[in-house]
C-alpha cells in the first residue's frame, strides 16, 4: 500500500465535465468505426442501424453504471477497485483490473503499428517489417512523454485529436444527408421475395451484429480509472460520461444512415474502405479524399492510443494501492503528479507486445473480455446498492440498470462465445480461447506476485 501522507504526492483533480466528456467521445470516436460500417452493412444491410441501438442499449445500461461508481468511488483502480468493493474477492478483482489493462496495451500496440502503416502507405515508403515495429515503438514512446509530462497537456492534445476524428464522420453525415429517405432501411441479406423487406431480421442477427457494433461504444469505461483527477466528481463524472456516449451515438446511427442511403449495402459490405466510398459519391468534388482520411484516421489512432495509455497507467497506480500489484507502481512524480513508474512499465510492456508480432490476436479478445468486465462491474453496483453504509454518489440510477446492464453484457458473451465455436473465421473461434488464457494467465500471476490485504477503502 503507497503511503497516503500529506507528504507524499497526489493525483490532482484538474478535470472538469468538458474535458471528461471529450476524453470518453475521443475513446469511442476511434479509427474502428471507418471500417466496422461495412461488416455491419454485411450481416444486417439497410438495417444495421438496429445493430447500433441494440448495441447503444447494452452500452448505455453499463455507462450509468460506470458514471455511479465514477461519481461514487473517484478512484484510479476503477474497475478492480469496485469489484474488490462490491465482492471482496481479490483474485477476481486481480482478473478484471488485468483484463482491462491488457485491452488498452493491445490497443495501444496495434494501434502505434497501424499509425506506421497509414504514414507508409500515405508518402509511397517501402519498409521492412522489423523497421514498422521499431517506429511504432517510437511512436509509443512519443505518447509517453506526453503522459510523463501531466495530465493537463495529455488533455489539450486529447480535445485536438477528438475534434480532428469527429470532423470526418461530421462530413460525412453533412455531405450525405441529402440522400436519406432514398432506400428501404429494414432491407437485409436474408430477406425472402415473399417476406418482403425486413423479413430475414431475427432478434439472433440483430444481437449478433450488436456484439460487432458494441466494439464502436467501447472507450467510455477507461473514464472510471482518471475519476480520480476530476473535480466534483459526483457531478462532472455523470455529465461527462453520458455526454459522450449521447454524442457519440447520435454520430453512429447518423453515419449509418447515411452509409446505407448513399451506397448499396452489398456495395459497402464489400469495400476495404466504406464510408472512403460514401464521400466519393456523395462528394465526387471533393478531389484528393484519400490523404485527408488518411490523416484524420492517424490522428483517430493516435488518440485512442493517448487515451489507452493513460488510462493504463492510472490503474496500474491504483491496483498498486490497493495492493493487487507491488508498491513501486503507486509513485508519482514529485512535480508533475503523473505516476511515471507505471509509464515506464506500460512502455517497455507494450514494446515486447509490438516485437512479439502477436498483438492482433489478442486484440480480437478485447470486446470479450471487457462485457466480461462489465458484467462484473454491473454486478459489483447490484451489491454497493444493498448496502445501507454505502456512501451514494451525485448520480444514482434505479437498481434495476445495474441488472439490465449485466443481463445485456452477460448475452452478449454467449453470443459472442456461441458464433465463436460456429463460425469459420479463425478469428472468431480464436478470440474466446484468448480471451480465456488472459484470464488464466492472471490467475497465473496472482498466486506468483501473492498480493497480501488487498483494500477496497482508503483514507
Amino acid at each position: 500500500m503507497a503511503d497516503s501522507s500529506s507528504s507524499q504526492p497526489s493525483l490532482q483533480q484538474t478535470l472538469g465535465p468538458w474535458q471528461i466528456m471529450f476524453y470518453g467521445l475521443g475513446s469511442m470516436l476511434g479509427a474502428g468505426i471507418y471500417a466496422l460500417i461495412g461488416k455491419a452493412a454485411a450481416g444486417l444491410g439497410n438495417a444495421m442501424w438496429l445493430a447500433f441501438i441494440m448495441a447503444m442499449v447494452g452500452a448505455l445500461l453499463t455507462g450509468l453504471t460506470y458514471a455511479c461508481v465514477g461519481g461514487r468511488y473517484a478512484k484510479a483502480g476503477g474497475a478492480a477497485y469496485v469489484t474488490q468493493r462490491g465482492l471482496g474477492k481479490p483474485l477476481l478483482s486481480y482478473i478484471i483490473g488485468i483484463a482491462v489493462m491488457m485491452s488498452g496495451l493491445t490497443s495501444m500496440a496495434t494501434g502505434a503499428q497501424a499509425i506506421i502503416g497509414q504514414i507508409k502507405e500515405l508518402m509511397g515508403w517501402q519498409l521492412a517489417d522489423m523497421t514498422v515495429k521499431l517506429c511504432a515503438i517510437g511512436v509509443v514512446g512519443l505518447v509517453g512523454c506526453v503522459i510523463y509530462r501531466g495530465l493537463k497537456e495529455s488533455m489539450w492534445l486529447n480535445i485536438l485529436c477528438t475534434v480532428i476524428e469527429a470532423s470526418g464522420l461530421i462530413f460525412i453525415i453533412i455531405i450525405g444527408v441529402r440522400y436519406w429517405g432514398g432506400v428501404n432501411y429494414l432491407e437485409s441479406p436474408g430477406d425472402t421475395a415473399a417476406g418482403g423487406a425486413g423479413s430475414g431480421i431475427t432478434m439472433a442477427l440483430i444481437m449478433q451484429g450488436a456484439v460487432l457494433t458494441f466494439y464502436s461504444f467501447i472507450g467510455f469505461e477507461d473514464i472510471l480509472n482518471v475519476s480520480e483527477e476530476v473535480k466534483n466528481p459526483g457531478r462532472n463524472v455523470p455529465l461527462g460520461l453520458i455526454g459522450a456516449m449521447v454524442l457519440a451515438t447520435m454520430i453512429y446511427l447518423a453515419v449509418a444512415i447515411t452509409a446505407v442511403s448513399v451506397v448499396p449495402w452489398q456495395q459497402l459490405a464489400k469495400s476495404d474502405a466504406p464510408l472512403m466510398e460514401v464521400a466519393r459519391r456523395a462528394a465526387p468534388w471533393f478531389t484528393g479524399i484519400k490523404p485527408v482520411y488518411a490523416f484524420i484516421t492517424i490522428f483517430a489512432i493516435g488518440n485512442t492510443a493517448l487515451l489507452n495509455y493513460l488510462m493504463g497507467s492510472r490503474l496500474l497506480y491504483g491496483m498498486s494501492r490497493q495492493g493487487l500489484l507491488p508498491a513501486v507502481l503507486g509513485k508519482l512524480h514529485p512535480t508533475r503528479h503523473s505516476p511515471h513508474v507505471a509509464v515506464f512499465v506500460l512502455f517497455g510492456i507494450v514494446s515486447v507486445l509490438i516485437l512479439s508480432g502477436g498483438v492482433k490476436q489478442l486484440a480480437e479478445s478485447t470486446v470479450l473480455l471487457l462485457l466480461i468486465v462489465f458484467t462484473v462491474v454491473n454486478i459489483s453496483l447490484i451489491i454497493l446498492k444493498r448496502r445501507p453504509d454505502e456512501p451514494k454518489g451525485g448520480f444514482e440510477p434505479p437498481a434495476f440498470v445495474p441488472v439490465l446492464g449485466a443481463l445485456v453484457c452477460a448475452s452478449l458473451i454467449v453470443v459472442r462465445v456461441q458464433s465463436g465455436i460456429t463460425s469459420t473465421d479463425a478469428a472468431q473461434r480464436t478470440a474466446p480461447l484468448i480471451a480465456g488464457a488472459v484470464i488464466l494467465i492472471s490467475v497465473v500471476l496472482y498466486f506468483i506476485l501473492k498480493p497480501k490485504n488487498p483494500v477496497a477503502q482508503e483514507d
